[in-house]
């Protein structure tokens, strides 16, 4: 089993107009045992980009709750995908994995429900080789009417 992050910097225009967006890749294990690296991960961006305490413990939770929604029907030993966009004061979150039946989680869960109020803007999307991605979307300082 392998853990493996990288990281690339690309000076672009972002929303924010800052020129920076950081990219960071968190591979690991569709297992889990391993959710705690990708909550450590997510908390420590998030404070990178000067997230209060608050919105960094509801998007680790959030994170959490897309990649536990995610493992219910990940392939064995598959690999769930973690990739992490900072741009100007938002944080972009997509978890991926490739799934045994390829559809979406249901958006009208108290999960889902759940998810949308912790990270604002969410979606989900399957691809023809039934990887199902969930995307979460947190701008600092905004609640999920602000995102």
């Amino acid at each position: 089993m392998e853990v493996r992050v990288s990281q690339r910097s690309a000076h672009t225009a972002d929303e924010a107009g800052t020129g920076q967006r950081d990219f960071v890749e968190v591979r690991l294990p569709a297992e889990g045992a391993y959710l705690s690296v990708l909550r450590t991960a997510t908390a420590g961006l998030a404070a990178r980009l000067d997230f209060t305490l608050d919105e960094i413990e509801d998007l680790r939770i959030a994170v959490d709750e897309a990649c536990a929604m995610l493992l219910d029907q990940a392939v064995p030993n598959g690999i769930l995908s973690c990739v992490f966009n900072l741009v100007g004061d938002a944080l972009h979150v997509t978890v991926s994995a490739p799934t045994t039946d390829g559809r979406t989680p249901a958006r009208d869960t108290f999960a889902w429900t759940v998810l949308s109020a912790l990270a604002g803007e969410v979606d989900a999307t399957v691809n023809e080789d039934k990887v199902v991605s969930i995307s979460l979307h947190k701008k600092r300082g905004g609640g999920p009417e602000q995102t």
